[in-house]
């Protein structure tokens, strides 16, 4: 077990360094969220929609990621991301918050 451990641990500094990079809101939007944002399906806020998004927002960025992590409504829990990380799905719904100014 531990020389599995150090292996593992080996691989992951060898990695390169874009491939642990985080990715960014307007990436994890376009290859995760849009599915459901650009169209409001389900009910999902549109994209820029500035009034759909006024009461969002209004929970503050934490109280957005706890709902995205834990799902609402016909969104299940971490959306369509579930190999995002919590860096990343905030990054994302601050992009969406921006779009919506």
């Amino acid at each position: 077990m531990k020389k599995a451990m150090i292996l593992a641990a080996t691989a992951a500094l060898l990695m390169p360094a874009a491939a642990m990079a985080e990715r960014t809101g307007e990436e994890i939007y376009n290859a995760k969220c849009s599915v459901c944002h650009v169209a409001g399906i389900a009910g999902a806020p549109k994209f820029g929609d500035a009034a759909a998004w006024a009461p969002r927002a209004e929970k503050g960025i934490d109280g957005l990621l706890a709902t995205a992590k834990s799902g609402i409504n016909a969104m299940p829990p971490m959306g369509t991301c579930v190999d995002c990380s919590d860096t990343e799905l905030k990054a994302a719904i601050q992009y969406m918050l921006d779009a919506a100014k």
